[in-house]
């Protein structure tokens, strides 16, 4: 996976995410926020590096509030991770990549079901 990472929209996340067949890492962000744009190249580099694992994705909340709302995102960053149509993890604050990756790893690696 080359470039930068998927944005998806209110009108796009059921499809992008919750009907999505591995597991998917959603960067709900903000362009005015800081550690957002900190923890950016580390997400970028989670998906180069385990893009066959887990999908990441981007969610601006102020060009799409009903989601950020619907899911109870109340600060940024906030990372979920949806298997199933469902919320399995939340990851919230910037954290080095390192510690994203240890959070994750539930969702990478041979424990990976194949729903």
């Amino acid at each position: 996976m080359a470039g930068d990472l998927k944005n998806v929209t209110d009108d796009s996340f059921e499809q992008d995410v919750l009907k999505s067949d591995k597991p998917v890492l959603v960067d709900f962000w903000a362009a005015w926020c800081g550690p957002c744009r900190q923890i950016a190249p580390s997400l970028k580099a989670i998906a180069d590096e385990h893009g066959d694992q887990i999908e990441v994705v981007k969610l601006n909340i102020d060009e799409n509030p009903a989601t950020a709302a619907k899911y109870g995102v109340m600060s940024i960053p906030t990372l979920n991770v949806y298997q199933g149509g469902e919320v399995v993890k939340t990851i919230v604050g910037a954290k080095p990549k390192a510690a994203i990756v240890r959070d994750l790893e539930p969702f990478l690696g041979d424990q990976v079901s194949k729903a």
